[in-house]
C-alpha cells in the first residue's frame, strides 16, 4: 500500500459560503490522500469543516450559498470539482457511498427498508424483481441483520438504532463502492452498538477491499479504526500522520487538548482537561494562526502570521511552528 496511487487526493481545496454576513471559509485549502483499501481519519470539533469538505466529495455541497473556490479532487485520477450533475450520478453511491450520521433523518420514514435498499441498486443497476431481492436480502445478512427476509418488510422506526445504521451501511455497500465516507456514524448510538459497527465496517472493508474515510470528533474511535489521521480546525489541517506517532508524539497544541480530553482508567476520579473557548465562526476567522485565541503556547508570532507545515519525517506534519523549534531545540 505505501508505494501505490492514491484512490482520492484532495488538494488545496477551498469551499466558502457567501451570505449577507459576508464569506464564510468553511474549508480553507486542505489536502490529503487516501489510498486503496485503507482507512483515513478526518477528526476535529463540530464546525470545523469536517462533514462539508466530505460532501464536495459527492457533488453534495448546496450551491448557492456553498461554492467550491478552488483546489481539485482527484478520485481515481479524475478530478470530481466541476462534474455535472449527471457524472456524480454515476460516481455517487456507486464507486463513492457515505453513511450518515443520523440513520432516522437519512432514512424515509413512509418507505419500507426494502423499497430502500432496492432503490439504492436500481439507480446503478437493471436487475430483474427476485435477484434485486435476493441481493437486498444478502446485504441485510452481510451486515448482520437477523430475520432478512422480515427486516425488509419493516419501516425505519419499527427498528433500533443500531439496526437503522446497519440498514443505512447495507444501502452504502450495495454496489460495492471503492470508498465509503462514515461521517460519525456510530455518535448516536450507545458504547456496545458503537463497538459493533466499528468491527463491522473494518470487516466489510477486509471483505470488500474498500477505503474508508472515517469522519469523526472521538479520538477514542480513531484510534481503533484509522492507519492514518488528519487533524482538522476552523477549516484547516493543523497535523497530520500514521495515527499511532500522531497519538504517541502530538505536535500541534490542539491535538494535545483533544488528547487530554479523552477519558481512560489512569484518569479515574481526575477532572479532565478541556480546550477554552470554541472554534471560530468561518466567516470571522482570525489573523495568524486560527487556534491562538484558545492556545496556552501562544505567542505575538502566532497572532500575526499564518503557521506553515512543519515537516517531522516520516509523513508527520504539523502547523505549529512554536512546539516545532522547542523540539528542535531539545
Amino acid at each position: 500500500m505505501e508505494n501505490c496511487e492514491p484512490l482520492l487526493s484532495v488538494e488545496d481545496l477551498n469551499i466558502y459560503f457567501r451570505s449577507d454576513d459576508g464569506i464564510a471559509r468553511a474549508v480553507n485549502g486542505i489536502s490529503y490522500e487516501v489510498k486503496p483499501a485503507e482507512t483515513v481519519s478526518i477528526v476535529g470539533e463540530s464546525g470545523c469543516g469536517k462533514t462539508v469538505s466530505a460532501l464536495s466529495l459527492l457533488g453534495l455541497v448546496p450551491c448557492p450559498p456553498g461554492e467550491i473556490a478552488g483546489g481539485k479532487i482527484l478520485f481515481d485520477g479524475k478530478n470530481l470539482v466541476g462534474c455535472s450533475e449527471e457524472e456524480f450520478r454515476k460516481i455517487r453511491g456507486n464507486r463513492i457511498a457515505m453513511v450518515f450520521q443520523e440513520p432516522l433523518t437519512s432514512l424515509n420514514p413512509v418507505f419500507t427498508i426494502g423499497d430502500q435498499i432496492s432503490e439504492a441498486i436500481e439507480v446503478h443497476e437493471d436487475l430483474p424483481g427476485d435477484t434485486l431481492h435476493t441481493r437486498s436480502v444478502q446485504l441485510l445478512r452481510e451486515v448482520g441483520i437477523a430475520s432478512p427476509e422480515e427486516r425488509l418488510k419493516a419501516y425505519p422506526h419499527q427498528l433500533s438504532g443500531g439496526q437503522r445504521q446497519r440498514v443505512m451501511i447495507a444501502m452504502a455497500l450495495s454496489c460495492r463502492p471503492d470508498l465509503l465516507i462514515a461521517d460519525e456514524p456510530t455518535t448516536a448510538l450507545d458504547v456496545t452498538i458503537q463497538a459493533q459497527i466499528l468491527n463491522l465496517l473494518l470487516s466489510l472493508q477486509q471483505s470488500h477491499s474498500m477505503a474508508i474515510l472515517y469522519i469523526t470528533h472521538d479520538l477514542a474511535v480513531v484510534s481503533q479504526v484509522a492507519r492514518r489521521i488528519y487533524v482538522m480546525y476552523s477549516g484547516i489541517i493543523m497535523e497530520q500522520g500514521e495515527t499511532d506517532r500522531v497519538f504517541q508524539s502530538p505536535r500541534h497544541p490542539y491535538t494535545r487538548g483533544l488528547l487530554a480530553s479523552l477519558p481512560s482508567r489512569l484518569k479515574r476520579g481526575i477532572k479532565l482537561p478541556s480546550i477554552p473557548g470554541m472554534v471560530p465562526d468561518p466567516a470571522h476567522r482570525p489573523g495568524g494562526c486560527p487556534f491562538h485565541p484558545r492556545c496556552r503556547l501562544v505567542k505575538t508570532s502566532c497572532r500575526e502570521a499564518f503557521p506553515e507545515m512543519c515537516d517531522y519525517g516520516n509523513g508527520h506534519l504539523s502547523r505549529c511552528p512554536i512546539l516545532y523549534h522547542e523540539t528542535k531545540g531539545a
